[in-house]
């Protein structure tokens, strides 16, 4: 059984599958743009969670590239992985941090058991990483991770929820290359 990459334009709050990834920033508690649609429409369990990891293991806030679950509150999902992308350089390769920011987030659904799930174009708001080579990174980082381990990422659908008809665009470029 091979996961279907599918893309759909439209609010990664509204998506229902498993689990929804949020592009949070390292502190956990909300911000601006996809992190925080997500606290506000997921409401205060998510909060909640969150400050507990802060409270715990992630005390000085989730590292670049890693991923953490919690609860999806009110949102139609299952739950919600945070994972905080890299802010985009023009002199400094941050590539690998941002594809980490897929893998880890694959790894932690599958950890829990999630068979859908869906994507922001993480790291293109406020860090200003460029869209299409940002949609160009989540493609081929999760197509190398179901080619490389099938057994662990063994999902029917990772979905690339894109905001706006450029993310489209760029997403839509990305998935017709190989």
């Amino acid at each position: 059984m091979s996961t279907r990459l599918t893309l759909v334009q439209g609010d990664i709050t509204a998506q229902a599958v498993d689990a929804i990834v949020n592009a949070a920033n390292s502190s956990l508690l909300g911000g601006g743009g996809v992190d925080g649609a997500i606290h506000r429409r997921g409401g205060p369990e998510i909060l909640a969670e969150c400050r507990a990891l802060r409270a715990g293991h992630y005390g000085r806030g989730l590292p670049t590239g890693q991923a953490v679950a919690t609860t999806a509150g009110r949102l139609p999902a299952r739950w919600v992985i945070h994972t905080v992308g890299p802010v985009y350089s023009a002199t400094e390769d941050r590539t690998d941090l941002l594809a980490s920011c897929y893998t880890q987030s694959l790894r932690t659904a599958a950890r829990l058991g999630a068979r859908t799930l869906a994507f922001p174009a993480i790291s293109t708001g406020v860090y200003r990483w460029p869209l299409a080579d940002a949609a160009r990174t989540a493609v081929t980082t999760v197509r190398t991770a179901l080619a490389t381990d099938p057994g662990t990422f063994a999902f029917d659908e990772i979905r690339f929820v894109a905001y706006d008809d450029r993310a489209r665009q760029a997403y839509e470029t990305a998935l017709a290359e190989r």
